[in-house]
């Protein structure tokens, strides 16, 4: 089960993920409680070692604006959050990214439906931290996709169970107040996680 955990701020967060097993961590460089600078994304993303991939988060901004902090931050993939149009994906490729669609579960669920690496599926309202209606989406995701919203250490199993998704995504479920990530709560949704095979 691919495990990526988002919304990193602090060195000190970026290693207990790091540590924990996570095979992704997201950087938010775009409107949040979990912002950082594509510079700071750059600082953090310099102490991932090779095999976790570093993913830059945007919602709602042009393809150049992508462009110049993917640049700047020197991630290695990029997330576009929301109803962004197939052409930002296809402006985006030639940087060579891995590209991530984060869409909510009335969207297009066809991983590669607009040229992207890999599908996130997101609760209605992103970064609410609310539960859903995960068993929703079973069955209807193709290729490797995540399944985000509302996910925690104390229902992530629970989760898996009901959407059967390749991989998971955390964010606010690791915090103890928004944008403060807690090394205990992602070890634990690691664990959680690997328990559930």
């Amino acid at each position: 089960m691919y495990v990526k955990i988002c919304g990193l701020s602090e060195p000190a967060h970026v290693a207990a993920a790091v540590e924990a097993g996570a095979d992704a961590i997201g950087f938010v460089m775009t409107r949040s409680p979990r912002r950082v600078t594509p510079e700071r994304a750059a600082e953090l993303a310099a102490a991932v070692p090779g095999h976790v991939l570093t993913v830059g988060v945007f919602r709602g901004e042009d393809p150049e604006t992508v462009r110049a902090a993917a640049l700047t931050s020197g991630v290695r993939a990029i997330q576009l959050h929301g109803r962004h149009p197939h052409a930002d994906f296809l402006a985006l490729r030639d940087l060579g990214p891995t590209l991530v669609r984060a869409v909510d579960s009335e969207a297009d669920l066809r991983c590669g439906a607009y040229d992207e690496d890999l599908l996130l599926v997101d609760a209605p309202h992103a970064g609410s931290g609310q539960p859903w209606d995960w068993a929703a989406v079973r069955g209807r995701p193709s290729g490797r996709w995540l399944l985000a919203g509302g996910l925690s250490p104390d229902n992530v199993t629970e989760a898996i169970a009901a959407a059967d998704p390749w991989g998971v995504d955390v964010s606010s479920g690791v915090e103890t107040a928004p944008g403060v990530k807690d090394p205990a709560l992602i070890e634990a949704f690691l664990k959680a996680v690997r328990s559930a095979g």
